[in-house]
């Protein structure tokens, strides 16, 4: 059980901890809004996630494409789609989580190629 006390501002409740735990990766994710980053992520993915110094789980889930577990990783949804959009599958596949896809539908677009998902 955590010790930890919450931050309450107005209607909202801030756990700072966990906040600060999706950070880095948060960091990155916005970080792909500009062109030039993106080309180098795609050049190099691995050597991106550590010059954001993220957490082993955290670089394992990036280039799993793990979106389920960026964000239990503190990725906030904001950014780790920012991700999501250098993959057409994978966008295809958050797309369809946003609309309301059937069951079959994601069943299609995970046999069609598209990458873990959690």
């Amino acid at each position: 059980m955590s010790t930890r006390t919450p931050h309450i501002t107005g209607t909202y409740v801030f756990d700072t901890a966990d906040n600060r735990r999706g950070w880095a990766l948060n960091r990155l994710c916005g970080s792909l809004k500009d062109a030039d980053n993106r080309v180098r992520f795609s050049a190099d993915e691995g050597a991106y996630c550590e010059a954001y110094g993220l957490t082993a789980e955290q670089r394992e889930a990036v280039l799993g494409r793990d979106w389920t577990r960026m964000l239990e990783l503190g990725g906030s949804i904001f950014y780790v789609f920012k991700l999501a959009v250098l993959d057409q599958k994978s966008m295809q596949y958050l797309g369809g989580v946003f609309t309301g896809m059937t069951t079959e539908e994601f069943a299609q677009a995970l046999e069609a190629g598209g990458r873990s998902f959690g």
